[in-house]
């Protein structure tokens, strides 16, 4: 447990809160972060939910049909800076869904390329990364970390290869998905046609030219924890990675914060998760971070 997480209770309305939809903006959205450690203002690349996984625990409700079917990069801009506008105003703070903490919605901690899908599927990538970097250097935000929250399907296509060359050069940082260490468990969990070997394939190629961070969802599926094997071979995994010179700049071991669809997902204990934690530290030596 972090110093810093513990000044941001889970119970608070504002982390549980984590609604991609705010006033009349179509791709942009605050969130108070645990992970982030406060205020990320969140760039929706997927308004069409579309997805190449199809996990589990998602919270995305897909019966409902999304806002857009692709990213207009102009409005896209004007949005974040009107967003980060009521930051620096204090207008943000004062905002209901931010009663409980309103100090916390006052620092940019992060802008991250996320949503309602996985951010790599969409067509124009590159041009909405530099678009999201433009905005971040003209509000005078240029220390403001970028992160891109990824399944990591995507990271071997040549656009999203350019994208990150721009993240790289403007404080970026890849929080890639890892929830399995087995193909097995992978096809269970993240419920996808797309090869496990794929997956790591791109976290090792990734990690090798950037540090990248590693987050993992661990939950009770069915009533059963992860098996003993299965983290074996998860942090198995992460040791392949840095033994082929892959950079782990640390591993976010988290769980299900708010009630999934499937009623086989279900949250873990903050000790269970702890446990979990301790065992990768043990087998790996990495940095752990738990958010339960």
């Amino acid at each position: 447990m972090l110093d810093d997480e513990k000044a941001i209770p889970s119970q608070l309305a504002a982390v549980q809160n984590h609604s991609r939809h705010f006033a009349d903006f179509l791709f942009v959205y605050p969130v108070i972060s645990r992970r982030s450690r406060g205020l990320s203002l969140g760039v929706n690349l997927n308004p069409d939910k579309v997805c190449n996984f199809d996990c589990v625990y998602c919270e995305v409700d897909r019966r409902q049909p999304g806002q857009a079917n692709r990213v207009d990069t102009a409005r896209m801009q004007q949005e974040l800076a009107a967003l980060i506008r009521l930051v620096k105003t204090g207008a943000l703070a004062n905002e209901p869904r931010f009663s409980e903490a309103p100090a916390l919605a006052r620092d940019i901690k992060d802008i991250a390329l996320s949503g309602d899908g996985e951010p790599t599927m969409v067509a124009n990538f590159a041009a909405c990364v530099q678009a999201v970097a433009d905005v971040k250097r003209a509000e005078g935000l240029a220390e403001t970390k970028l992160v891109l929250i990824t399944n990591a399907a995507g990271l071997d296509k040549a656009d999203v290869k350019r994208g990150l060359e721009i993240l790289d050069a403007n404080r970026g940082e890849v929080w890639a998905k890892l929830d399995a260490g087995t193909e097995p468990y992978f096809r269970r969990v993240n419920r996808t046609p797309i090869q496990f070997e794929r997956i790591l394939k791109n976290l090792h190629a990734t990690a090798r030219a950037r540090p990248i961070v590693i987050q993992s969802l661990f939950f009770r599926l069915n009533g059963l924890l992860m098996p003993p094997d299965e983290l074996a071979a998860y942090c198995a995994r992460l040791n392949a990675i840095v033994l082929a010179g892959g950079q782990l700049k640390e591993v976010h071991a988290y769980t299900i914060a708010r009630p999934a669809p499937e009623p086989g997902a279900t949250k873990l204990t903050a000790e269970e998760l702890d446990a979990i934690a301790a065992a990768i530290r043990e087998q790996t030596r990495l940095t752990v971070l738990t958010f339960a």
